[in-house]
């Protein structure tokens, strides 16, 4: 996938579940954190007011910490397509 055309598609995804109504399960929100966190290159303490939440949400990066931007990228939007089949990506 070129450069280009990845940043385009990651975007697209990235809209996509921030405009999504239903709810998402808990498990998949923290794998697009994950994801989306390394693809953007921010690299902060997570913020929650709940530290149950930060945990979980430190959790995830950990788990994702070992790929790189472009992997981040690319894994972002094929969960998007797995799990939202509507999602006309």
């Amino acid at each position: 996938m070129k450069k280009e055309k990845l940043h385009i598609d990651f975007s697209k995804a990235v809209n996509y579940i921030n405009n999504y109504q239903d709810p998402i399960p808990a498990d998949l929100l923290l794998k697009l954190y994950a994801y989306y966190k390394i693809a953007n290159k921010n690299y902060s303490n997570p913020g929650s007011k709940t530290p149950l939440i930060n945990a979980f949400k430190a959790n995830a990066l950990i788990q994702a910490k070992n790929i790189s931007l472009e992997k981040a990228m690319k894994e972002y939007i094929k969960l998007v397509k797995k799990e939202f089949k509507n999602s006309s990506l």
